[in-house]
């Protein structure tokens, strides 16, 4: 299935998303998506759903804290999962905007 993305990778309809869509982006970032990758990837697509905005860093690890407890509620936690820019690799996966504070 080929995905309608920009160039940084970020689908251009969000309608786009699916399971099998969240795939095939991590497999391009060198992902294979596991049952703690979904966790927050559900995670976040819920937040956006709330706030309509996808989560910078430090709100993603807030809100990952809140929900999934403090031993996932850390950076170090999230980076090793999604890589050095985590709320922007998990806001591609997700099939959501890039956060605003990210380049």
């Amino acid at each position: 299935m080929r995905l309608d993305c920009d160039n940084e990778g970020f689908l251009r309809d969000l309608a786009d998303w699916t399971p099998t869509a969240a795939a095939q982006l991590a497999a391009a970032e060198d992902i294979l998506l596991t049952e703690s990758h979904w966790e927050i990837i559900t995670l976040i697509r819920h937040y956006h759903g709330q706030f309509n905005i996808s989560p910078p860093t430090r709100v993603l690890v807030k809100v990952v804290a809140e929900q999934l407890g403090p031993e996932k509620g850390r950076s170090i936690y999230i980076m090793q999962l999604f890589g050095g820019k985590p709320a922007k690799l998990v806001a591609k996966i997700a099939g959501l905007p890039k956060p605003t504070n990210c380049d």
